[in-house]
């Protein structure tokens, strides 16, 4: 299964093999991965990667259900949809970006920023879709005080879990990325910023078991920081379970919620303080560009004529009453 066109063979191992192929070396892993549940002796440890590990039964008024906790297993199911994230970037670079590109016919400073942008849409798109299923299924829509009820939230549904498990498998792909697509030095600082402010978050929340980030990909900043001011603010602040414990999991504690609410709010300020200088700056570069043009469109009016009592002038030549510019006289010869 290729998903690049390859113009030139490189060695085998070496740099620009890796790049090339990165794909399809990641394909055939997960292919690996995939036939090892063929076998009885290897089921049990491919099983490991697939599927959401640490999961019990319990009895509720709607019957038997299955909920899951965190472990260190946790990294091999990651890891396998951090192979599957790889592929899927493979492909919608492939068969949506690429073509785009062709069509558009962009500069290489362009382009990038257009694979980036196009990337994050696709992935945003789909969180939000899933994120907003989940708040309608688990029932945060409509009962958002369930986010606090009941803290620590030690079980987590099948859905909850592993939409926390492919957000981390995600914005850890996007590291070798960078690698991957060859991104500009200078480019490197600014995505890394963005890619470890998402691994912070997400890891806290499913380290210190806050259902609250589960949403956050439908809401818009704002409605963000309102959320977190609920549940963190008030809603933990008055719960029973108050304390530190890590046998139950549970870190109500009044120095962790300021802190959750100290990191949320800045990197909710920061993100705002950045939006508005680019809007600034692209304002500032608009009305440059529009003064630009008046100046240049001024140059290039023509002049208008220059009258006086006695006739008319044009650049310094001396016109009729008719407009016409008088001839010289002929002399004749002797």
């Amino acid at each position: 299964m290729a998903f690049r066109r390859r113009n030139k063979s490189y060695p085998f191992f070496s740099q620009e093999f890796l790049i090339q192929n990165h794909a399809d070396i990641v394909f055939s892993l997960v292919i690996f991965i995939l036939i090892g549940l063929m076998f009885e002796a290897t089921a049990k440890t491919a099983i490991l990667f697939i599927q959401p590990q640490y999961n019990i039964s319990t009895q509720s008024p709607e019957g038997e259900v299955t909920l899951y906790q965190y472990g260190w297993r946790d990294w091999a199911t990651i890891l396998f949809y951090f192979f599957i994230t790889i592929i899927l970037h493979a492909v919608v670079q492939e068969y949506v970006l690429d073509k785009v590109n062709r069509r558009l016919h962009l500069s290489k400073s362009k382009n990038t920023k257009f694979n980036e942008s196009g990337q994050l849409c696709v992935f945003h798109l789909v969180s939000s879709v899933w994120s907003l299923y989940i708040l309608i299924t688990e029932g945060y829509l409509f009962h958002p005080s369930s986010l606090w009820e009941n803290y620590p939230h030690v079980h987590l549904r099948f859905q909850v879990k592993f939409f926390y498990l492919t957000q981390l498998a995600y914005w850890l792909h996007a590291l070798p990325e960078l690698y991957f697509q060859k991104v500009r030095k200078e480019e490197v600082p600014r995505q890394l910023q963005y890619i470890c402010l998402y691994l912070l978050h997400i890891s806290a929340a499913y380290l210190l078991k806050f259902d609250v980030w589960a949403v956050c990909f439908v809401f818009t900043r704002m409605v963000t920081l309102t959320l977190m001011f609920l549940a963190v603010g008030f809603g933990l602040a008055r719960a029973e379970n108050q304390g530190l414990d890590w046998d139950l999991g549970n870190f109500n504690t009044v120095l962790i919620r300021m802190t959750v609410l100290l990191l949320v709010c800045l990197t909710q300020s920061w993100l705002l303080w950045k939006f508005i200088r680019f809007q600034l700056r692209r304002w500032r570069e608009f009305r440059h560009e529009q003064a630009s043009r008046k100046r240049v469109a001024a140059k290039q009016t023509p002049r208008p004529l220059k009258r006086d009592s006695l006739g008319q002038h044009e650049n310094g030549v001396i016109k009729a009453e008719n407009g016409a510019s008088p001839r010289p006289k002929k002399i004749k010869a002797p």
